[in-house]
């Protein structure tokens, strides 16, 4: 496992799913794949929350992440989502994932039906013992509703599959707090744009991004000042990305990134109901932050 730890680092993507005419878009997937690669991204993860995972089918879910593992092809890591608030689901998507050749995968809290923490412990310990693959816990709860208590991860992290977490709590305390109820080897990854600089300081490794979806290059080279312990060059990106990492929540995520992404040419602006479009006033936000960073749309 010490392989993949090294190896998850950086601006690591959360990707969109690309639409078109309501089925996937898997040409233009590919296409976005091979580009973030080429622009610096570090890892990728197909099927998050960014790629409307819930309202993708099973067949649709592991078709996108077996197009990111055939197009990524052992370049980069590649996390899946493989998440679900039933367990057995969790473990057939996690099964998949690793017989398609999946690097490690990511996995939500049970979101809606509000576990315990008990039943949150059992939940990550059944994919756990079920699958031989590398875990990052996906702490949420601004979508979850629940969060995974410094404790439990403490209790889960003495799994060997069980490797680290992607933290979208925006709270800088808890890297810290981890860090010393389980030690230095575990995974910080920060899930949230406007504080990874904060995150990393903290400890973290890096960013499952939503930004870097449109601004990968700016993305990779803020990850990497911080990474190097460059923090006033660090800061001079965060200050250019911050309006963008606004921008791709001033309405419901991700109708806002993937507006941007059709303004790069890599995909529609289509998203998948109860999701809509972004309106006018997103789309100018988004335009204009976007001009603001310095990417030419």
């Amino acid at each position: 496992m010490t392989a993949i730890r090294d190896r998850i680092k950086g601006s690591i993507p959360a990707l969109i799913t690309p639409f078109k005419d309501g089925k996937v878009d898997e040409a233009a997937f590919r296409k976005l794949v091979s580009w973030q690669i080429a622009e610096g991204s570090s890892g990728l993860v197909p099927c998050g929350t960014t790629g409307e995972s819930p309202t993708l089918s099973h067949e649709e879910h592991m078709r996108v992440i077996e197009i990111c593992v055939e197009e990524a092809a052992s370049r980069v890591p590649v996390i899946a989502g493989t998440g679900s608030n039933a367990t057995d689901e969790a473990i057939a998507l996690t099964r998949h994932a690793r017989e398609v050749g999946c690097d490690a995968v990511l996995s939500v809290t049970g979101y809606y039906n509000k576990p315990s923490q008990e039943g949150q412990y059992r939940h990550f310990m059944a994919i756990a013992e079920a699958v031989d693959i590398p875990i990052l816990l996906y702490n949420i709860p601004g979508r979850a509703i629940v969060e995974i208590t410094v404790e439990t991860m403490a209790r889960l992290a003495k799994h060997k599959n069980i490797i680290g977490v992607k933290d979208a709590t925006a709270n800088l305390m808890r890297p810290s707090r981890e860090r010393n109820a389980i030690g230095p080897d575990w995974l910080l990854i920060s899930g949230e744009d406007g504080t990874a600089l904060g995150y990393n300081a903290h400890g973290g490794s890096g960013c499952i991004s939503v930004t870097a979806n449109v601004a990968p290059r700016l993305c990779a080279e803020f990850q990497a000042a911080t990474l190097a312990g460059d923090f006033a060059t660090a800061r001079d990106y965060q200050a250019r990305l911050m309006p963008l990492h606004d921008a791709m929540f001033c309405e419901p995520s991700p109708a806002p990134a993937k507006f941007g992404a059709s303004l790069l040419g890599l995909c529609s602006p289509e998203v998948r109901l109860p999701l809509v479009e972004a309106t006018d006033a997103a789309r100018a936000q988004v335009k204009a932050a976007m001009q603001g960073a310095g990417l030419k749309v």
